[in-house]
Formats: C-alpha cells, structure tokens, sequence
C-alpha cells in the first residue's frame, strides 16, 4: 500500500482552487522534498499539462507527457469504460462494461478510436519523441483529477515497465473511493483534495474550469523547455556518477 498525503482542511470541499495552475503550485509545495532531483514530471493531457508545468518549474524538474486516454462510451463521450496506454495495452473497468450492454464490435470500435487519438496526439504534442528513460527514476504522474482512475491506472502500469525507483501520483482532487483503487499500485498519492459521495467531477473542485484544446496545450508546452531541462537533468547525474 502506497503512502497516501492529503490536506484534510480540504476534504470534502467544492470549488477550492482558483484554476489548475494554482493547484499545481499548491501541490509543489507538498513535493519540494524532489527539487532537483533526478525525477521527471509527467503531465496526462489534456487537463493535467498546466498543473504539472507549475510543479516541474518550482521543483526544477523536466516536464513530459503520458499520452493516456480513457475508452469513450459511445453515447456519453464525457465517459468511459477502460483506457489505453501509449502501446496500445487496454484496461477495461469489466462491471461498468457488464451494466453498458456493447456489442463486441462496439468496444473494438471505440478502441481504435482511442488508438487513433492517441498517436495522434503524441505527434502533435510530443513530436514522436521517444518516451523518457525512466529506469531508477522517480516519476511522478500529474493529472487535474482523479474521478474514475482508469486512465491514471493505465499511465501508472505504463511506467511501472520501464522500472522507476518511485511512482508518485500527484492531484489536486479525486474520488475517495477512486484514490482507494489507486493508491495500492504507487509509492506515493498526493491528492489535496478528497471527497468522498456518491457522485463527483473533477471540474467541482476549480473556481475557473474550461476544457483544454490542443492548440492551448502546443502552447503551454512551448513555454516548457523540456528537452533543455532533460540535458541539465543528465549533466547534473553524470557529474553525480563521476564523483
């Protein structure tokens, strides 16, 4: 069971952050103890690119992105019912599935869909970079909410292949009963806010709330020098290695 640090103030709380950025800065205040490490800040997109350039920069750690995606319900795309890792690997929610009534064409329909999205995405927003060098690395995974978990789940056993010596997940806000299902598969779950309740969205937690377009996301991540803080990032552990 992994380490779970929150901010009881805020439990239960609605409307609480100003906007992402502040959340992720408030969140940088709870990781300070990695500034300058050799950890690396990965940013789930759309919603959790503002919040996680806001702690990459206090802590002085690179930035990159997970490209993740939840599998859409068909007709209630705000929805899903899994999620697929960049390689393609599925993770189904199988009660959800059972109560939804898809055919199997459906699902394989809705997983191409998702496939397609997701390379897609890694080209407008990562250029088709390879993906970091994680090995014994600390990772720590960032996203705007934690509401099904699916999705989170999905980037938290992606990582986990490429062997880092810690997986933290860092969140302003979640589900208590979705930070339950997650925190077993990390070292560390810092989620500010926890609510607990029979419904919840993630948007119920932000003051100003809007979703991202990926032009928006280009442009964050311009501002993010992230192959310039990966080489500072391999300099600092090359001199490490050699003293």
């Amino acid at each position: 069971m992994g380490k779970l640090i929150e901010k009881i103030s805020l439990r239960d709380k609605l409307y609480i952050f100003e906007n992402r950025n502040q959340a992720g800065l408030l969140l940088a205040e709870k990781l300070l103890e990695y500034k300058g490490s050799d950890g690396i800040v990965l940013a789930i997109p759309s919603g959790g690119v503002p919040v996680a350039k806001e702690i990459a920069e206090k802590l002085d750690l690179p930035m990159d992105l997970i490209i993740v995606r939840k599998i859409q319900i068909p007709y209630n795309p705000e929805a899903g019912f899994g999620a697929m890792d960049p390689d393609g690997e599925v993770i189904l929610n199988e009660r959800l599935l059972g109560q939804l009534g898809l055919t199997k064409e459906d699902i394989e329909v809705q997983k191409k869909n998702t496939g397609d999205i997701i390379k897609r995405r890694n080209k407008i927003f990562r250029g088709d970079r390879p993906f970091p060098f994680l090995k014994d690395r600390i990772a720590i995974l960032v996203d705007d909410g934690l509401a099904s978990g699916y999705t989170m789940l999905s980037a938290i056993r992606y990582i986990k292949k490429r062997e880092p010596k810690k997986v933290i997940v860092a969140v302003p806000t979640g589900s208590l009963r979705t930070v339950d299902f997650v925190l077993p598969e990390v070292d560390e779950l810092l989620c500010l806010n926890i609510r607990s309740g029979l419904t919840f969205a993630v948007a119920d937690a932000y003051i100003n709330w809007y979703d991202l377009d990926d032009e928006e996301i280009v442009r964050i991540l311009s501002k993010e020098p992230c192959a310039e803080a990966q080489g500072s990032l391999l300099n600092r552990r090359s001199k490490k290695l050699k003293h």
